[in-house]
């Protein structure tokens, strides 16, 4: 399996807790659209964010703490947002909420 494909399924997984984990759920459906897009961008900047940070720590060798790391990681982003954003407009009823 890729970092490519890992970055992707994290977006999907992130998708499926808004939708579908009750506190979660409630508290995101409740949000406008502009604010859910938001969320989602913010939590997976985050995520990318940290496992830079933890490239640069040492802890994994599969991104490095430089320019080309920091490219490596925007691609990933960019994966897991498309996964996210494509898995969200497939779930059952959330789409259709805003």
């Amino acid at each position: 399996m890729t970092e490519t494909t890992l970055a992707s399924l994290a977006g999907i997984v992130l998708s499926l807790a808004f939708s579908y984990i009750p506190g979660l759920r409630d508290k995101y459906a409740a949000l406008t659209a502009d604010y859910k897009r938001l969320v989602m961008i913010v939590a997976l900047l985050l995520a990318s964010a940290g496992i830079f940070a933890a490239g640069c720590a040492g802890y994994t060798a599969k991104v490095t703490c430089d320019m080309a790391g920091a490219q490596v990681m925007l691609t990933y982003f960019v994966s897991a947002a498309v996964a996210n954003q494509g898995t969200y407009m497939l779930t059952p009823g959330m789409a259709a909420k805003g």
